[in-house]
């Protein structure tokens, strides 16, 4: 009796066409590309000095310097201040602080204005309102509590509207990145509305020099 002879699997390669896949991911990232949101240009809002022809010169600039407040940011985590424009003619005009609740904050939230109005005070108390309206009422969209935030930080209160500090940061080369940071984090903290990061002058280098800081 003749032996059956084994049966052999039939060996079938596969292969997959990866072709229509370039096809369907150059549709995602154009879809992607349409569908997201590129970052919006954010503006600064700048203290300008008045154009009344009733105001004399010397009352724009005490007005104007009166809500603005100059940190100077050095080496060794030390800074300065100065209260309005710097004097560059006066080195007493810069004052040493520290950082935190009973330094630079202390600073600007006690800093009063010609008009004897302490805007950060005043904007941190109605923000303070603002918080704890929002713990009561969670369906407080975060849209609804930016748009009232940044009124306040614009000084719009309930009671009126107050001036706001303009608050100028100038960082030396010998100060930390966390310097910058933490100068930030105190203008969230006291809800600053306007403040800049300026770049040091040959006018400020002279002025921290004559009292000797680096």
């Amino acid at each position: 009796m003749a032996k059956k002879k084994g049966s052999r699997q039939k060996k079938v390669q596969t292969r997959v066409d990866f072709t229509p896949m370039v096809d369907m991911m150059m549709l995602l990232i154009t879809f992607f590309m349409l569908c997201t949101s590129l970052s919006k240009p954010s503006s600064m809002q700048l203290t300008m000095p008045s154009n009344d022809k009733n105001v004399q010169d010397q009352d724009r600039g005490a007005a104007k310097a009166s809500h603005t407040i100059t940190l100077y940011l050095a080496g060794n985590d030390e800074i300065y201040y100065v209260k309005g424009i710097p004097d560059y003619e006066n080195p007493a005009c810069v004052q040493k602080t520290t950082w935190g609740a009973d330094g630079i904050r202390d600073v600007l939230i006690n800093h009063k204005t010609d008009e004897g109005y302490t805007p950060v005070k005043n904007i941190k108390a109605s923000k303070a309102i603002l918080d704890a309206e929002r713990a009561k009422d969670k369906s407080m969209s975060d849209s609804v509590y930016n748009a009232r935030l940044n009124k306040i930080k614009n000084g719009e209160l309930e009671t009126g509207k107050v001036p706001t500090l303009t608050i100028i940061i100038k960082a030396l080369d010998t100060a930390s990145y966390k310097n910058l940071v933490d100068a930030l984090d105190e203008m969230q903290i006291c809800a600053i509305g306007k403040y800049v990061i300026d770049q040091i002058n040959p006018d400020d280098e002279q002025l921290l020099g004559s009292v000797g800081i680096k």
